[in-house]
């Protein structure tokens, strides 16, 4: 990060006049089902009509149906379909279900209320749910072994959701050989070691960026205005910009090396959700997403000055963010968060450090308040993190409230320490669970 830019909420920035403006794409996806469809031309959603009668089926790939209420349930027959501020009202065995070997399947900002007690929320697993809530269903978000889901930033009978509300856990649960969690140890008593964890139980280069076997498409920067709009399979060689809510970068390649940002979300802009792409800052950019008001998802992310900044509503789950580039006066760090609140930072695989060159660079998060008034609502969980003068760089600056760490596991690549001022208020720092990667044992005594 260069000191210069500390900009993450309110950025007085504008795109680098080398972002061209490019052609942007957007692909109108038709759903069918019993009872039929209709599609608005140029809109980039699927209208469908609507009935109680059988569940809307939804089999064409990368469908977008968005503000919209179904009394009927909806089950996802297809990869890469999306829900977005859509309101189900249904009974039944389940309010939306994902088939078998359904990948893909993102729900967000929706409400979903049961009308019978038998019924469930989402179900069997491998979706991701972000803002959703769920009312009066037996079960909320299920999920099994083999088809896990990602759920962020949710609610159940008006209850933010968590794995002890029977219904299933949050992301990849621990795995077995872990052991259990069970009660926090007194702070007496040193607890025992755990097994060392495989860094596969992460992100890494199989499972994040553009999935093997995709066919790209070259194409220069984009400026994105369609509320929308759905991007995919693109070789972007060049910066995009985001200035329309609701819109969706998928399975796409951005070789940006501007100085500025590799994505750019103007104030104008909300809940844009990025995933299955990498990001090549071309050793120059700034930083790979700013500022706030979207969801990364299985992002590669590399070869800039720092990953994503961080502001509000800003979500970074099951990412890679590795290898970043060294420049004159640079503070490397993998997140960065000046200001903000509402802020998820959930199983990544974060590695400031180098082993090329054996830079440990800045840090796997830096917290402050230097662009607004605190850091309100964050909370970094089940991370790997390795690198950093200090791996979490708490600044003296920062004025904090419920930023909470805990489950996670650190190596060893730092310069200093773990964390820098781990007693600052506001600073929840759950000592038995944030642990060495090596041995299972409490980085903070």
């Amino acid at each position: 990060m260069n000191n210069t830019d500390l900009h993450p909420s309110g950025d007085p920035h504008t795109p680098h006049d080398s972002t061209t403006r490019g052609t942007s794409r957007t692909r109108l996806i038709a759903a069918t089902s019993a009872v039929g469809l209709a599609a608005i031309a140029g809109t980039g959603y699927a209208i469908i009509a609507n009935s109680t009668a059988d569940p809307l089926v939804l089999r064409t790939p990368n469908t977008v149906i968005a503000g919209q209420t179904f009394d009927r349930p909806i089950e996802i027959a297809a990869d890469n379909v999306t829900l977005q501020r859509v309101t189900i009202r249904t009974g039944g065995a389940a309010a939306i279900r994902i088939r078998s070997g359904v990948s893909g399947a993102t729900i967000t900002d929706t409400d979903i209320h049961c009308t019978d007690d038998k019924t469930d929320g989402i179900v069997p697993g491998d979706y991701s749910a972000t803002r959703v809530t769920i009312h009066g269903c037996r079960r909320a978000f299920v999920q099994n072994t083999t088809a896990r889901a990602t759920i962020v930033d949710s609610e159940q009978n008006g209850e933010a959701y968590s794995p002890d509300v029977p219904g299933g856990v949050l992301v990849a649960p621990t795995p077995p050989d872990l052991g259990p969690e069970g009660p926090l140890p007194s702070p007496a008593r040193t607890p025992a070691a755990a097994p060392p964890t495989p860094i596969t139980y992460w992100p890494g280069p199989t499972n994040t960026g553009v999935p093997a076997g995709t066919v790209l498409t070259n194409s220069g920067s984009l400026d994105l205005r369609k509320a929308g709009q759905v991007i995919t399979n693109l070789n972007i060689v060049g910066c995009v910009t985001v200035r329309a809510s609701n819109v969706v970068i998928r399975k796409s390649r951005i070789t940006c090396n501007s100085p500025t940002y590799s994505i750019r979300i103007y104030d104008t802009a909300t809940n844009l959700l990025v995933e299955d792409v990498e990001i090549n800052g071309g050793g120059r950019n700034s930083a790979s997403v700013c500022c706030g008001n979207y969801t990364l998802r299985r992002a590669n992310i590399w070869n800039m000055v720092d990953g994503p900044r961080l502001s509000t509503k800003s979500t970074v789950v099951d990412s890679w963010i590795h290898d970043l580039a060294r420049v004159p006066n640079s503070h490397n760090d993998a997140l960065q968060t000046t200001g903000g609140s509402n802020i998820i930072v959930r199983h990544n695989r974060l590695e400031p450090y180098k082993a090329s060159t054996n830079d440990p660079h800045n840090a796997c998060i830096m917290i402050g308040s230097t662009t607004a008034d605190a850091v309100r609502n964050l909370t970094f969980e089940d991370n790997y993190c390795n690198g950093g003068n200090y791996s979490i760089g708490v600044r003296d600056d920062l004025v904090a409230s419920n930023i909470v760490f805990k489950n996670n596991k650190f190596g060893r690549n730092y310069r200093y320490g773990i964390i820098a001022r781990p007693n600052q208020t506001g600073i929840l720092w759950d000592r038995a669970t944030n642990v060495w990667f090596d041995n299972g044992l409490p980085v903070v005594r």
